[in-house]
């Protein structure tokens, strides 16, 4: 019998397309002999649809179109199952569903908040859980647990939209003492959307206005000299981590920009492209032995570290004049889940997915095996308010 696996992607999120992109292309590649691939598409609207025409990307050129085929769903659990169920008057199962495979970019969907969703319904599912994917999407938070983990991270500072309104001078005197170059970035958005450099003090508050449209959070970050991205992706959970090869990505920026990532000068996606479509980079990446197994050992750290699982990407900004490694940030569902870095290992994108499903269902038989509640009730001692004078202390 196959297992069935729901496949959840789209969201309220400025990394919509992304997502869809990177769903449709690993649905296409998941082993059809052994699993039964289930779309499940949420609208920008937060509406939550089914059905097979769900795997074709041409469908997302004009969805309007196509919304009476697909089939409005909601995930909910019955007994020791979990179901789709139509939306309506007449409601009925769709289909059962096995595990859930979030393949979602951004906030409202990979910061935790729908991880959060499918852990309330109880149902196993592919990836981080609450902690790992919320750490994951704040720069802020993830820098101060790696920091404090003794991971080395470049000289930061960070504030809120209204504190840069209300304190702007002191804020800009923090920025001024680590030195410019920086970059400026939304704390809890992916794909380099809202990103900007600042070369020198009078194109700081441009940078920052940018960043405030998306973000009410903000990271100034020192700009690294003599910069090599270099990315490294890892697999596992809390037990083990594999690390693949390393890629070292070229930019036509000064950083890697939401166009090198996935527009690519007007050239098309395809199903089996290279992960993000139009990035330059160079596998395995031009380090010598002891950098690149410096990397390796940081990437699985920090995956350890911030509670990931399932495959991520782990970013690196490297001095190429000092050799000096900085962590930059996880991506905890990367576009195209990173496969173009397990391949050079032996591992095709098939067997990748099979690995991270095979992960949640573990994770969620371990899970199970602790105590989250108590089959006592201690409500059925409560005599309303007066009684309540008795239990002073019992509930500590």
């Amino acid at each position: 019998m196959k297992i069935k696996v729901g496949v959840i992607f789209g969201g309220e999120t400025v990394e919509h397309e992304v997502s869809i992109i990177s769903a449709v292309q690993a649905m296409g590649f998941m082993n059809e002999d052994k699993y039964e691939i289930i779309p499940i598409y949420i609208s920008k609207d937060r509406t939550w649809y089914t059905g097979p025409m769900l795997k074709d990307i041409d469908v997302y050129k004009d969805f309007n179109d196509l919304k009476r085929y697909a089939k409005k769903c909601v995930l909910y659990k019955k007994g020791d199952s979990f179901f789709l169920q139509s939306l309506g008057l007449f409601k009925r199962n769709i289909t059962e569903l096995d595990v859930a495979f979030p393949i979602v970019h951004g906030n409202n969907a990979e910061d935790g908040s729908l991880a959060g969703y499918l852990d309330t319904i109880g149902i196993p599912y592919v990836g981080p859980h609450i902690l790992g994917a919320a750490v994951g999407q704040d720069k802020v938070v993830m820098k101060q647990i790696m920091k404090a983990d003794e991971l080395p991270v470049v000289p930061y500072t960070w504030f809120y939209d209204t504190e840069y309104l209300m304190y702007k001078d002191e804020i800009l005197k923090e920025i001024k003492k680590i030195g410019y170059p920086v970059i400026v970035k939304p704390a809890t958005l992916g794909s380099s959307v809202g990103i900007s450099v600042a070369k020198e003090e009078k194109e700081i508050d441009a940078a920052i206005l940018e960043s405030i449209k998306y973000d009410v959070k903000i990271v100034v970050e020192k700009m690294v000299d003599n910069l090599v991205e270099v990315n490294c992706s890892v697999l596992g959970n809390y037990e083990s981590q594999e690390a693949s090869v390393l890629e070292e990505v070229m930019s036509t920026d000064e950083f890697l920009t939401y166009a090198d990532k996935y527009i690519g000068n007007g050239k098309k996606m395809g199903m089996k492209a290279k992960g993000m479509v139009a990035t330059d980079r160079i596998i395995p990446a031009r380090l010598d032995k002891k950098t690149e197994e410096k990397v390796k050992e940081l990437a699985k750290k920090t995956f350890k570290s911030l509670n990931l699982s399932g495959v991520c990407r782990i970013d690196f900004l490297i001095n190429k004049k000092t050799q000096e490694v900085y962590v930059n940030e996880p991506n905890t569902i990367p576009g195209s889940l990173s496969f173009y870095l397990w391949e050079p290992t032996g591992k095709e994108y098939t067997e990748l997915l099979d690995d991270m499903i095979t992960i949640a269902i573990k994770d969620y038989k371990t899970k199970h095996k602790k105590t989250y509640s108590f089959d006592t009730n201690i409500l059925s001692n409560f005599n309303g308010i007066k009684g309540s004078k008795g239990m002073k202390g019992k509930l500590r």
